[in-house]
């Protein structure tokens, strides 16, 4: 039996404070980025047009043009000789053309490919003040949990805080091992500041100890997985995103239609890296977290079977986790041996996402069940 301790009132005081200066700096960041993105230089194929002297469809257009090669084919006959066949194909004849003719792994936009001084400037700021927000957001997470000595994600207010820190963690963990993806930032940001935005709105406790059920190590173990998973599968949700949208806009470059909001020319979508560069992405993403998912489940039937004397009783959080692990099977499945790319492959992608929100706060607010401990309603 696990006693119980007094909660620290001071702590837990300490923490509201530290999470909403969290959210004042991020919000500082987002500027700091907006400006960036504002100021900063537009993407290759855009500096491409303007110095070629051409509009940007016609760069475009031309970029995506498949390319003529040969491909010789050698067949062996029933007699022991050989004939060679030869013939001209197109770059497009299986094989994948990349619209707007960069590589999938090429970047760009701010902090990448060819930012001015200005924008370059406004991005370092804004790095500077989301590790600050981060540190303050760290700050607020750890005195929840000392507030009542324990793991500090034992209902959902909590949850969504460690939530966005892992989101906001990992994306600075990138930056710093040199990768160039300073254009998450924006997003990622927004993503931080909704999450906490809902937490100390909607979804706020106060400080408390658990139910009997959760006094448990796999407090430490089942939620933490799921904590690094929901952050992974946010990022991977706002890469599909921005694929879809940079995709879109690509294509109604490549067809000459310059108007509208995904096709002018000083459009926001010519700072992101190329639409395959984001379906990659995503993809890579999804594919690194889905075992740690698969593991999240396991450990979640593990407790349940300490707690509750059964490994799986289809509660609702137990049938929307399994949901929500079939649709993302899928999507890699559909990846890895149909063939699906891009935009098929991506709405897979949401709909798996969309399982996992639901199974988040869908499941916990609205359905009842064994998991209705969150601490809401």
């Amino acid at each position: 039996m696990v006693l119980a301790t007094a909660v620290n009132e001071h702590l837990a005081n300490i923490s509201n404070y530290l999470i909403y200066s969290a959210m004042a700096v991020y919000t500082l960041a987002m500027l700091a980025h907006c400006f960036e993105w504002a100021f900063g230089s537009r993407g290759a194929i855009a500096r491409r047009s303007a110095e070629q002297g051409g509009t940007l469809a016609e760069t475009v257009a031309a970029t995506a043009q498949p390319a003529a090669r040969k491909v010789t084919v050698t067949v062996a006959s029933a007699g022991g000789g050989t004939a060679t066949l030869t013939r001209t194909a197109l770059a497009g004849e299986g094989a994948t053309v990349v619209t707007g003719g960069r590589g999938d792994d090429e970047t760009d936009g701010p902090g990448a490919a060819g930012s001015d001084e200005q924008a370059d400037l406004l991005g370092r700021m804004a790095i500077s003040l989301t590790v600050l927000g981060l540190v303050l957001h760290f700050g607020g997470v750890l005195t929840r949990g000392l507030s009542v000595t324990r793991w500090p994600w034992g209902n959902m207010y909590e949850f969504s805080c460690a939530l966005a820190f892992t989101a906001v963690a990992a994306y600075l963990v990138l930056l710093a091992t040199g990768k160039k993806v300073r254009w998450l930032g924006l997003p990622v940001v927004v993503s931080a500041l909704l999450t906490l935005g809902l937490a100390v709105t909607v979804l706020y406790t106060d400080s408390e100890q658990l139910v009997p059920a959760l006094h448990s190590p796999f407090l430490a173990i089942h939620v933490t997985a799921a904590i690094i998973c929901g952050g992974a599968f946010h990022a991977a949700f706002v890469a599909t995103a921005l694929y879809l949208l940079k995709d879109g806009y690509d294509r109604r470059i490549a067809a000459g239609r310059t108007t509208g909001p995904l096709g002018t020319d000083a459009s926001i979508w010519q700072r992101l890296p190329s639409a395959g560069s984001l379906d990659k992405l995503a993809y890579r993403i999804n594919a690194v977290i889905f075992p740690l998912w698969t593991f999240t489940i396991i450990a979640g039937a593990i407790w349940a079977e300490k707690a509750w004397g059964r490994y799986w009783e289809w509660d609702p959080k137990e049938t929307w986790s399994f949901i929500t692990w079939v649709a993302y099977a899928a999507y890699l499945h559909a990846r890895a041996t149909a063939g699906w790319k891009g935009r098929k492959a991506a709405y897979l992608a949401l709909l798996a996402f969309a399982c996992f929100v639901f199974n988040y706060y869908g499941v916990n607010i609205f359905v009842t069940g064994k998991h209705s401990y969150a601490g809401v309603g």
